[in-house]
């Protein structure tokens, strides 16, 4: 996940979500998918029926759901990570009881700030990122520039064009496009935020859709990637603009 807050501007925050998957798991573009949730927009994954990253133009607040590293719940309580976005994007935060899901980093924006929770199976930790460019990975808010993806990217990002809520042409979307679209990497480059790997039984791992949102102050607008390293598959899911 690629986060820019810029507190006071009227985009406070500018989010991209990069989902990787076995390549074989069934999904649904985004979309207002969960009749007892109407207001929500977000893609479906038809397996465990949530979603990894869920939108709500009222508030309007996003939330978003990556991997983490620890210790799995318990078989027979496990429940999907994938209902965290729904609850968190309605109430502001994960549940108060987080034993029966796996590791996680869950991300909620909201035009006041972000705030990232990370669960190892044992603890929780809650980081509220200050202004600037971020970059959350599966081993959580990567500060440094060990991980390669983030030494590439982050500058990048940080030196593009901000999208802007407010934008439906799309001009100021360009740069944000171009890079969460993988910036023209190769799959195997690894410092690759797109990325592919053939597992050796048939099955191949990888991205399957990226996702950018930007939060203005009173609305957002939500583009969706389904073909990830082609950024000409870009389209705008929804838009909200501000009230005048």
């Amino acid at each position: 996940m690629i986060v820019s807050f810029a507190p006071g501007s009227a985009t406070p925050v500018v989010l991209a979500g990069v989902r990787d998957e076995l390549l074989s798991r069934p999904w649904q573009a985004p979309a207002a998918h969960w009749p007892d949730r109407p207001a929500l927009v977000g893609g479906r994954d038809l397996l465990a029926g949530g979603t990894w990253l869920a939108a709500d133009p009222g508030g309007p607040r996003v939330a978003a759901l990556l991997n983490g590293r620890g210790t799995e719940a318990p078989g027979h309580l496990r429940r999907s990570r994938g209902v965290l976005p729904l609850e968190a994007v309605v109430h502001g935060g994960p549940p108060a009881d987080l034993t029966p899901y796996d590791p996680f980093h869950l991300l909620v924006a909201g035009r006041r700030g972000v705030r990232l929770w990370s669960w190892d199976g044992a603890e929780v930790t809650e980081a509220e990122p200050p202004a600037g460019v971020h970059i959350v990975v599966n081993s959580g808010w990567e500060t440094g520039e060990q991980d390669p993806r983030v030494a590439f990217f982050r500058p990048r990002f940080a030196a593009a064009v901000r999208p802007s809520a407010v934008d439906a042409g799309g001009v100021t979307w360009e740069d944000w496009h171009h890079l969460a679209a993988g910036a023209g990497l190769p799959v195997t480059d690894p410092r690759a935020l797109v990325v592919r790997r053939e597992l050796g039984d048939g099955r191949v791992w990888g991205t399957s859709s990226v996702t950018l949102v930007a939060l203005g102050v009173d609305g957002l607008r939500y583009d969706f990637c389904p073909r990830p390293g082609d950024a000409s598959s870009w389209h705008t899911v929804l838009h909200v603009p501000p009230v005048a």
